[in-house]
């Protein structure tokens, strides 16, 4: 329970360093800024990722305990890394919905961080909850390991053959909910989420009703990507933190991708077969176990082909473009 309690208490500190100090003042974030940030936060869950190499290794307050046998400081630490790794690149294609959901309300962009603020204080919570039902169902059903293996597959081929040309915000369950309960205002009022309308009644802002299409959206993707990571450590520490510490890292990250995700063309095709091959894992797992620094490996290296061919890609393009016009012969005598 100490580490648990630790570790949220980081969480909420860093938190409101970020929005209370940090970006106290509502601004626009410029990509210099948000990739300034993306790194700190990496650096950050790097350094925490040392912390769990000596919990684990020492069994801290008893840590890495409770899931059968001693589990070591190498092999947490390459799984608490590899657990960030699938987090954090499935992210990637959350990112895209955060912005159609921003650009279908229009929210303003110096709100914007704002509202991403409080949306990863309300993933906390819920990846929390979902987090420890998943591990408690594993852990009282083994055929549970083949239900999250096939779900990964079948968002696999739901990424493959769809896309988010047809979401539509609007239309999220707990937007529906909140507009039938709460009435909802037209209007904007600077950075709050809640306002009173000419009539004098209390109303939502479409910064409020922003955020409930940001959390809605997180816990579909969440169902995705929590067993994602169960197909690495059944620790439910292990899967916990991982998952935070890469959604921490999500807004920063949002800033600096939201405006060039046409330039990582192929990164949507290394998501499928990152997540056929974690379904497949996690399917086979019982008979064929993988090595967790294999995983790791072959997890890198499906991302890492994925950005090498959109940057080739985006190379040949500006080549392309670059390239002279044919020069038309002259037939003057």
């Amino acid at each position: 329970m100490i580490p648990w309690v630790l570790f949220l208490v980081l969480v909420f500190a860093l938190l409101a360093v970020d929005l209370g100090v940090v970006n106290r003042e509502a601004h626009v974030v410029s990509i210099r800024e948000s990739l300034r940030w993306t790194l700190v936060w990496i650096a950050v869950s790097l350094a925490f990722n040392a912390v769990v190499y000596f919990a684990y290794e020492h069994h801290w307050f008893g840590i890495g305990r409770h899931i059968g046998h001693d589990l070591g400081g190498r092999e947490a630490a390459i799984q608490f890394f590899t657990g960030y790794v699938i987090e954090k690149s499935l992210s990637v294609d959350n990112i895209f919905v955060i912005a159609l959901i921003f650009s279908h309300f229009r929210v303003p962009k110096q709100h914007q961080h704002r509202t991403l603020f409080w949306g990863i204080v309300g993933a906390v919570v819920m990846r929390g909850a979902m987090i420890a039902a998943g591990a408690a169902l594993i852990a009282r059903f083994d055929w549970m390991a083949y239900v999250f293996g096939a779900l990964l597959l079948f968002t696999a081929v739901r990424m493959m053959v769809g896309g988010h040309g047809d979401v539509d915000p609007s239309r999220s369950l707990l937007v529906r909910i909140a507009r039938r309960i709460y009435p909802v205002s037209g209007e904007f009022d600077g950075p709050r989420f809640f306002t009173r309308t000419a009539a004098g009644t209390r109303a939502m802002t479409p910064m409020f009703v922003a955020l409930l299409a940001v959390e809605g959206a997180d816990v579909l993707f969440a169902v995705d990507s929590i067993p994602a990571v169960f197909a690495v450590t059944r620790d439910p520490f292990l899967v916990f933190t991982s998952n935070i510490f890469a959604i921490l890292g999500l807004r920063a990250l949002y800033f600096a991708l939201a405006a060039a995700m046409d330039r990582f063309r192929y990164i949507q095709a290394s998501l499928v077969f990152l997540l056929s091959f974690i379904g497949v894992k996690m399917i086979l797992q019982h008979h064929f176990p993988i090595p967790a620094w294999v995983s790791l490996v072959v997890i890198g290296g499906i991302l890492g082909t994925g950005v090498a061919a959109s940057v080739w890609a985006n190379i040949k393009v500006a080549r392309l473009h670059a390239a002279p016009p044919p020069q038309e012969e002259d037939d003057t005598p």
